[in-house]
């Protein structure tokens, strides 16, 4: 994962998990973190609600998501680009 920064706000690459709710997707972000002691790299999940103001994306997709003010009670992201379509 390559977080980097657009204006002082997060910008986070991911891949839509489901796309079920109207202007909202689920985004599931993955990262390695090493261990604290063992230094062995572990692979970590977070899944964020996105906002998708047009509704065009779907499962299995993979995008872009930046940090923006709250839109919603769990919404704080929202869709820069749809980076690769599914298949």
């Amino acid at each position: 994962m390559a977080e980097t920064r657009v204006k002082n706000r997060r910008v986070l690459k991911g891949t839509v998990v489901s796309s079920a709710m109207d202007k909202t997707v689920v985004v599931e972000v993955v990262s390695l973190k090493a261990h604290p002691v063992y230094k062995k790299r572990c692979r970590t999940t977070t899944k964020y609600f996105v906002h998708d103001k047009e509704n065009q994306c779907n499962n299995g997709d993979t995008v872009t998501i930046a940090e923006t003010r709250p839109v919603s009670k769990n919404k704080r992201w929202r869709i820069l680009d749809i980076v690769e379509r599914a298949r």
